[in-house]
């Protein structure tokens, strides 16, 4: 079942007055508990709410594979320990030194991959950049591994 949205099914009429017939309230209260069924229902199912694991962590595979902000603003990973972690591969999609550029809020520390820089003496194009002091600047260290 999916995530109640219709807040009609709760309904209070016949059960705020001690002189309420509570023969009235029995659909009323029915149709509550119906909402609450579709609430415990609704867990971990699409549409729904997420669960917690043992650990109360949300279980990965009800984690989505990408997330956007629909806001228009960039999205922030916050970790309370100042930390972020990503195992394994980190891809940045290349952009030429004219895009980096063109971002606006550039801040000493981001983190990018120019596409369009020479990489090594072998002409190979491709570098990862940082920002610093106003400028886009080659990591130190470009040896081959």
């Amino acid at each position: 079942m999916a995530w109640p949205s219709n807040t009609n099914n709760i309904v209070t009429t016949n059960l705020d007055a001690a002189s309420d017939d509570p023969s009235q309230a029995r659909a009323n209260l029915k149709d509550a508990l119906d909402e609450i069924s579709n609430i415990i229902n609704g867990r971990g199912q699409a549409s729904g709410v997420a669960s917690l694991d043992s650990n109360t962590l949300i279980p990965a595979a009800q984690i989505p594979d990408e997330l956007n902000s629909s806001s228009g603003q960039s999205l922030t990973l916050d970790p309370s320990t100042g930390i972020v972690i990503v195992e394994d591969i980190l891809k940045l999609n290349p952009k030429t030194k004219s895009q980096l550029n063109a971002f606006s809020g550039l801040a000493n520390g981001m983190v990018a991959f120019a596409s369009d820089v020479d990489a090594d003496s072998a002409g190979a194009d491709g570098v990862p950049v940082y920002y610093r002091d106003g400028f886009w600047r080659k990591f130190s260290d470009n040896a081959i591994i």
